[in-house]
């Protein structure tokens, strides 16, 4: 395994919910965990120890601010929908490198639209939406993991 298959081993793992992680190959074993401090959204007051891990920790805290704003749950059910990951995996909002996104901010998704794809086990799983209206929100990063029934769109029924 190279340099560069590490650093995107590690970056994905910063930006997933994932605590620890291990891989081993042959004589090679790399073995991944993160504090559980690290998950609470106030970590900014104890990142100075973790300095390797602050784009992990600001990914987590940007990740978590959808969810902390999704707890007022009674506000938001009325109007809004989120659009959740059907299944574990690296969610892709493109069909392909080279295409165009399927649905960005602020555009309309009808029922039973893809909006994105999720690589789970070396195959891609279409996300259909299950409501129709303006997608309000993206949730997650393009190329992020993204763990079951997590949010990845906000849309505005209608």
């Amino acid at each position: 395994m190279d340099e560069k298959e590490i650093e995107r081993l590690l970056d994905k793992f910063d930006k997933s919910s994932l605590k620890q992680f291990e891989l081993s190959q042959a004589d090679f074993k790399l073995s991944l965990s993160k504090r559980e401090q690290d998950d609470r959204p106030g970590v900014q007051e104890s990142a100075e120890p973790s300095d390797s891990l602050e784009d992990g920790v600001d990914a987590k805290v940007t990740n978590r601010q959808p969810e902390s704003a999704g707890e007022s749950k009674p506000a938001v059910s009325d109007n809004v929908a989120e659009i959740k990951a059907p299944l574990v995996g690296v969610v892709y909002f493109a069909p392909s490198p080279d295409k165009p996104v399927f649905k960005k901010q602020g555009d309309h998704v009808e029922k039973g639209e893809v909006v994105c794809v999720i690589e789970a086990m070396k195959m891609i799983n279409e996300v259909k939406s299950d409501v129709s209206g303006t997608i309000t929100n993206i949730l997650v990063e393009d190329g992020s993991m993204v763990e079951y029934d997590q949010p990845i769109f906000q849309v505005i029924k209608g």
